[in-house]
C-alpha cells in the first residue's frame, strides 16, 4: 500500500519532506579547513530542500549575510550540511552557525552540546493527528495510546511531553502512560491510517499533505494552541566558540537572520519564489507561500529567551533535564549580543528596528 496517492506523492516530493522539522538536509557536509590568517571567519550550515529554512535562504539570496558581515570585516561562507547531524558538525568545528528546532536541541544542550540560541524565527509547524473514527478528540484521550513520532529526540516529543503532562498523563520513564512509536516522517500517515498507532506527530509539509489526503482529525497545532502559539519552534544558533571568540560575528549573523525573518513575514510569496528560483526548495509558489503564511515569522530575541525558559521550566518539572534551575539553563542555552535589536519589521522596502 502506498503512502499517498500518486498526485499527493508528487506534491509532497515537490514540497520536500523535511520543511517543518528540518532534519533532512540533502547534501552531505564538506570538510572544513582550519581557520588561519586570511581564511573564513564564519561557516554557516545550510541545506536545500526545506521550506522551513526560508529565512536562512533569504538571508543568502537577498544579501543580508553579506551586508552584515562586510560591515564588520568578517569573511563567511555557507556549507551544505545534513541538518539532522548538527551535534557532530558543531563538535567537529565544521560549522559556526545555523538554525534548528529548539525542542530538539534543548535536551542536547543540557547534555553538553556547545551551542547557544540567538533569536526566535517562527512559531509552530507541528501538528498531532488522529483518525476521525478513533474516538480520540483531545490530548487527554491519548492516555495509554500509541503515538507515532519521527524520532524520540524530535521536537514534537518535547512538545507532547509538556502538553500531556498538563493533562495528568505520565511521560517519564518511571511513569510512562503513552507509547512512543518511531516511524520515518513520511511513513507516519500510513501508520495512522492502517491503525498501527493511535495518533501521529507530523511536521509540515507532511502534515499539510496528510491532512489533505486522509482528512485526519487535528488535536494539536503548535501554531494556534494557547500553550505554544507564542513560542518559537525554530531558532537561530551559533556555537559557543563563535559567541566567545567572535561576538561581533555572532551579532552580525543574528541581525541577518532577524531581517530575513521579517522579510518572509511581510512577503511570503516572494520568499517562496526566491527559494524555488534558486533551487533551494521545490514545489509551487502558491502552496509554499500559503504554508509560510500560516506560521508567524515575526522574529524576536527576547521572546526566544522566554520560549527557552518556558520549555526548561516544564522539562525540569517533568524530570527531563539534568539542570534544576531554568534561569541557569537559559544563561547556558541563550545569548543576547550587543548591537542586535529585539526584532525587525519590513515595511515599504525598508527594515525598521524594534527595540
Amino acid at each position: 500500500m502506498k503512502l499517498f496517492s500518486k498526485a499527493a506523492r508528487k506534491k509532497i516530493t515537490a514540497l520536500v519532506l523535511a520543511a517543518g522539522v528540518m532534519v533532512m538536509g540533502f547534501a552531505g557536509c564538506g570538510k572544513r579547513e582550519e581557520k588561519k590568517e586570511g581564511g573564513v571567519d564564519v561557516v554557516i550550515g545550510t541545506a536545500n530542500g526545506s521550506l522551513c529554512l526560508a529565512p536562512l535562504h533569504v538571508a543568502i539570496d537577498n544579501g543580508y549575510f553579506e551586508e552584515e558581515f562586510s560591515k564588520e570585516g568578517i569573511t563567511w561562507k555557507t556549507e551544505e550540511i545534513d541538518m539532522g547531524n548538527i551535534g557532530d558538525l558543531v563538535a567537529s568545528n565544521k560549522i559556526d552557525a545555523s538554525t534548528q528546532l529548539a525542542g530538539s536541541m534543548i535536551p542536547q544542550i543540557d547534555n553538553g552540546l556547545e551551542i547557544t540560541f540567538t533569536a526566535g524565527m517562527h512559531t509552530g509547524c507541528t501538528k498531532v493527528y488522529t483518525k476521525e473514527s478513533s474516538g480520540i478528540t483531545k490530548l487527554a484521550d491519548l492516555k495509554n495510546k500509541k503515538i507515532g513520532v519521527p524520532s524520540l529526540g524530535d521536537s514534537s516529543v518535547v512538545a507532547l511531553k509538556r502538553a500531556l503532562y498538563d493533562e495528568g498523563i505520565g511521560v517519564t520513564t518511571e511513569n510512562l502512560e503513552v507509547e512512543w512509536v518511531v516511524y520515518g516522517l513520511t511513513d507516519l500517515p500510513l501508520a495512522l491510517e492502517n491503525g498501527a498507532v493511535d495518533a501521529v506527530a507530523l511536521h509540515d509539509p507532511v502534515a499539510y499533505q496528510a491532512e489533505q489526503e486522509y482528512g485526519f482529525t487535528k488535536i494539536l497545532d503548535l501554531s494556534t494552541d494557547a500553550k505554544f502559539a507564542g513560542e518559537y519552534c525554530c531558532m537561530s544558533f551559533v556555537t559557543k566558540r563563535l559567541a566567545e571568540k567572535n561576538p561581533k560575528a555572532a551579532a552580525a549573523y543574528t541581525r541577518a537572520i532577524l531581517r530575513a525573518c521579517a522579510f518572509v513575514e511581510a512577503n511570503p510569496e516572494e520568499a517562496a519564489k526566491l527559494q524555488i528560483d534558486n533551487n533551494q526548495c521545490s514545489g509551487d509558489v502558491e502552496t509554499n507561500a500559503s504554508l509560510l503564511r500560516s506560521y508567524n515569522y515575526s522574529p524576536s530575541v527576547n521572546i526566544a529567551s522566554e520560549t527557552i525558559h518556558n520549555a526548561a521550566t516544564e522539562l525540569i518539572r517533568i524530570g527531563d533535564l539534568k539542570s534544576d534551575n531554568p534561569d541557569e539553563f537559559v544563561s547556558k542555552a541563550f545569548t543576547k549580543f550587543d548591537g542586535v535589536p529585539d526584532s525587525y519589521k519590513y515595511e515599504n522596502g525598508e527594515f525598521i528596528e524594534v527595540k
